[in-house]
């Protein structure tokens, strides 16, 4: 490494209550896909066994890096992309294994991103024998025609096989994605869409409102010509998969993810919980020591070996309020005393009643969370309370 890498420099003004109490999160980023989703602002491209060879040799040696200096455990291991499951097993099985080795990865979640075109069955028990033992699929929707819009490569038949794979491989653990405001969705479809989702019995499903990056084919495209269902429709959609999931005994626990009981992603729960985690390779971020880190989305740059680049201190009181807001469970008056050292601002709770007069969100004695209406325009709540 050229020099010192910022996040073993600790932040002046940091809180090191996560580094204390709670073991690391570890994202690891494979930047390849097949083809590039229409609506995809993902660093992602496309890539062939030598440069998946090389890759994963350079991750593997960051890992053992960060895993030398940083001497800390983990209790999650999340493989994102791009698309990590292009990587095949043994490759997948080398990354994994590195990261037990380095991390202390014991009794860990370990998840692995995966596109359902493709035939997963001999990778999926590979990975499942390195410890992978949670599987995110891209589902996305379950008709055709808004598939095709997204450029997607799957059908429904091949989630079908692959969540029969994974589960032949000894996975149970399965989170399919379900994206709203696709072009030309209605509620018809989003119910369709759903009922499959739910016919697969997956423990979680991740919904995500689509949005329009500049830098991409849709961002290129007059909105006018994509057809995409207006706001008003968009939270209808939203509601109505908020009101099947409950009803099918989904938990609502984050704006945009659903889990039976026992089954919240506990990787991404150390995002919103304001904990420290390690992100590796190009265009993956870390929080660690109170800062906020990233990569460059390059990928020669990653081989050459650059350091991640300072973003901003991390942990403060605004930032922690912004993230457990994103939680059913909303901000706790108590765990915030116990972090920060004092009361939660009288001002804020004030600012907060405004918005439980008109149903977006509740106070109790205990603390403030959004309502699921609330979770439709919770960027502009929370700036208000900022």
């Amino acid at each position: 490494m050229k020099q010192t890498p910022p996040v073993f420099q600790e932040a002046a003004s940091a809180k090191f209550w996560t580094k204390q109490l709670k073991k690391l999160g570890i994202y690891l980023h494979t930047p390849f896909c097949k083809r590039k989703c229409a609506y995809c602002d993902f660093y992602s491209l496309s890539g062939n066994n030598e440069l998946y060879d090389k890759y994963t040799a350079a991750l593997c040696e960051r890992v053992e890096f960060y895993g030398a200096r940083l001497s800390r455990s983990a209790d999650t291991l999340y493989l994102g992309g791009g698309t990590p499951s292009l990587l095949g097993g043994e490759r997948i099985s080398r990354i994994v294994s590195t990261a037990k080795e380095n991390f202390s990865l014991q009794n860990a979640e370990i998840t692995l991103e995966a596109n359902p075109a493709d035939n997963l069955a001999d990778t999926l028990k590979i990975a499942v024998q390195s410890g992978v033992n949670r599987l995110s699929l891209g589902v996305q929707s379950a008709i055709q025609s808004e598939l095709k819009a997204l450029s997607r490569r799957h059908n429904n038949s091949d989630v079908i096989r692959t969540v029969s794979d994974a589960r032949a491989a000894g996975i149970e653990n399965i989170s399919c994605d379900l994206m709203i405001g696709i072009p030309g969705q209605t509620v018809s479809s989003i119910c369709e869409s759903l009922d499959f989702i739910l016919f697969l019995n997956p423990k979680h499903i991740s919904v995500y409102i689509l949005k329009i990056e500049p830098e991409t084919p849709f961002g290129r495209t007059k909105l006018e010509l994509l057809n995409l269902p207006n706001d008003d429709i968009t939270a209808d959609l939203y509601l109505k998969v908020c009101e099947i999931l409950k009803s099918e005994g989904f938990i609502h626990y984050e704006i945009s993810n659903f889990a039976k009981e026992g089954y919240s992603s506990k990787h991404n729960l150390k995002y919103w919980n304001c904990e420290e985690y390690l992100g590796l390779g190009p265009a993956a971020h870390s929080f660690l020591n109170g800062k906020r880190t990233y990569y460059e989305r390059d990928i020669d740059q990653f081989f050459a070996g650059d350091n991640p680049i300072f973003e901003s201190d991390g942990g403060s009181r605004e930032e922690y309020i912004m993230l457990r807001l994103r939680l059913l469970d909303g901000l706790k008056f108590c765990d915030y005393k116990s972090l920060f050292g004092e009361e939660f601002p009288n001002e804020t709770t004030t600012k907060a009643q405004g918005y439980e007069k008109i149903g977006l969100m509740t106070i109790t004695q205990s603390g403030i969370a959004l309502t699921e209406r609330g979770f439709l325009v919770s960027n502009s709540i929370i700036s208000s309370l900022m």
